[in-house]
Formats: C-alpha cells, sequence, structure tokens
C-alpha cells in the first residue's frame, strides 16, 4: 500500500503503546480482502496523535466503508494524553472530515476506548450498542472457575478425563471443524481454506496466535480453537466442533483451556470471547462468567439508493 496516510499510520502504529490487535497495519493487511484499508490521521508538534484506519469497499458502483473480516473493531484511536472529553471531540471531527468523498456509507465497530461518540451523532452517524463478554484475568484461577456455571465446571471436569489438548495439528483441522458448525446451523462458510492458513501464518509471524485442538483416545479431534493476542487481551477468534462429537464437551475444554493460556502463559487481564448479539450463545458467555461489556457500532449512509437496497437484501 503506498498511500501517504496508510503509510503514516504504519509509522505511528509502531510505537502506538496499546493499539489493539485488530488495528494493527499487518492485521489489515491480511483481513482486508476485497477491498484496500486507509488510515486518517492527526498530527501536533510534528507527530500523530491521533488516527482512525477504516476499510475501504466498492459495491454498485459505490464506495463505502465497512468492517473486516475476523475483525472485532476499529474506530479512532488517540495517544492517551488526549483521552478526555475535549480533545475527543475535536480530535474525532478531525479523522471523520478526512474520510473518502462520496462514500455511500459509513459502517464501524468502535473499539471499547470510544465511549463519547457524540462527535459522530452530531455529524449525522447513528449508533448501537452491541456486546462482547469479557473475563478479567487479574482474578485468581480459583474464581474465575468459581463464576463459570455448575453445569459448565462438571463437563469441563468430564472432558480433561477422556480428552487431551495438542496444539500441533495444521490451521486446515480447524477449518474443517469450522465448517462443519457452519453446515450443522445451515450456515455458509465465511472464509476459505486459503484464507484462514495466510491469517494464521501472518498471526504466527506476529506471535500473536495459538491454535488448539480436542483429542481423545483413539485421536479423533473433537474441537479446535483460535486465540489471538495484543498487549493487553485475548481473543477467542473462532472455534469449531465435530457435530457428531459434541457431548464430550470439548467445546468448553478448549475455552477453559484459553482463559488459563491467556491468565498463566501470557500474563494478560482481559479475555473476549468476542460476544454475539445470537441469544442462545450470549448464554454460553455469561454461563462462563463473563462481563457483559458494550461497545458502538457507528453508521450513516449518504445515499438513498443504499440504504434502500441495504434494507432489501439484508
Amino acid at each position: 500500500m503506498k498511500d501517504r496516510q496508510a503509510e503514516k499510520y504504519r509509522v505511528f502504529a509502531a510505537t502506538a503503546p496499546d493499539l489493539p490487535l485488530f488495528m494493527q497495519p499487518w492485521y489489515l493487511d491480511v483481513v482486508c480482502t476485497g477491498g484496500n484499508w486507509d488510515a486518517a490521521t492527526v498530527e501536533s508538534g510534528g507527530r500523530t496523535i491521533a488516527a482512525m484506519p477504516f476499510f475501504l469497499k466498492k459495491k454498485w458502483g459505490w464506495n463505502y466503508i465497512a468492517m473486516p473480516p475476523l475483525c472485532k473493531f476499529t474506530g479512532p484511536y488517540l495517544l492517551p494524553e488526549y483521552r478526555n472529553p475535549d480533545d475527543e471531540i475535536r480530535l474525532y471531527d478531525a479523522l471523520t472530515d478526512q474520510l473518502p468523498p462520496k462514500l455511500a456509507a459509513f459502517e464501524q465497530d468502535m473499539n471499547y476506548r470510544v465511549i463519547n461518540w457524540l462527535p459522530f451523532y452530531w455529524k449525522g452517524f447513528r449508533q448501537t450498542t452491541r456486546y462482547s463478554y469479557i473475563i478479567d484475568l487479574r482474578q485468581s484461577e480459583a474464581e474465575i472457575r468459581e463464576n463459570i456455571s455448575r453445569n459448565y465446571r462438571r463437563k469441563i471436569r468430564k472432558a480433561e478425563n477422556i480428552l487431551r489438548v495438542v496444539e500441533n495439528l495444521p490451521a486446515a483441522e480447524l477449518k474443517r471443524l469450522v465448517d462443519l458448525s457452519f453446515s450443522r446451523q445451515g450456515m455458509k462458510p465465511p472464509f476459505s481454506t486459503g484464507f484462514l492458513e495466510k491469517y494464521v501464518q501472518i498471526l504466527r509471524e506476529n506471535s500473536t496466535c495459538k491454535l488448539f485442538f480436542a483429542l481423545d483416545a483413539e485421536n479423533r479431534v473433537h474441537s479446535a480453537a483460535l486465540l489471538a493476542w495484543d498487549k493487553h487481551s485475548a481473543y477467542y477468534i473462532m472455534s469449531g466442533d465435530d457435530p457428531a462429537l459434541r457431548a464430550s464437551g470439548s467445546a468448553l475444554l478448549l475455552k477453559w483451556t484459553a482463559i488459563m493460556y491467556a491468565k498463566n502463559t501470557l500474563n494478560l487481564n482481559i479475555f473476549d470471547f468476542e460476544g454475539s448479539m445470537i441469544r442462545a450463545i450470549e448464554a454460553g458467555r455469561r454461563d462462563f462468567g463473563a462481563r457483559q461489556t458494550p461497545y458502538f457500532r457507528i453508521q450513516k449512509e449518504w445515499s438513498p439508493l443504499w440504504k434502500i437496497g441495504k434494507w432489501l437484501f439484508r
């Protein structure tokens, strides 16, 4: 990517103290398929103090900004000393002023730090509150386990007695189980094997992921999961199960394994389940003792035809 703003963002990202995983330039490079990413930036005193990467796509002849796959959030990022209402208002204004001209629509899920969306509201954007589910890893292991529902604790103990967890199987095996899970729900898998293998490769090159697989005594793979992380949080990116073997409790075992890996090996403060608005999934997150945590989806449509088309094809 040769765009000057994107290159400026790469330089900024290299020293940003707590830039989330999903906003890292190398992460955007791999997930922004079917379009290109760019960034708005604001400088003060010769240094970048605020930035907002975005994923630009084209459909029906219109340009629009959307969320890339496997990207929990983007949105504006400010250096810590500028995270106050006065600076947020002027910096968010400056960032949105740099969005590409003649957009049909804009949609971004903002990172948790964006709690003041008024500057977007004043410019005609709307907001929908969404939820993720987070475990505070600063608790003791005993406290984390105690917060899990009794039924889940029982199933995890059962799974620990009949399964073992390994890490050395290929990403294609994870893809196979993810595909089986989508097929069980009558849904089409959201990405190809080639995309997932490249995704995992890039995460591994940046030392930010671990794959877990649950196997039985016959070496049948019951479940698989992908954990990724940044300097502060671990994210349960994806998982998949063999529908014929789900009764073993393997999915719960891998969640517990990932939580303990994030706490004891990575020494992180937060485990993020990457929550869902689907009722059944939400209940399972709470049964794991996760805390509901809000984040904002910010949207705007400039094109009436785009809005009608979106309504017709949703």
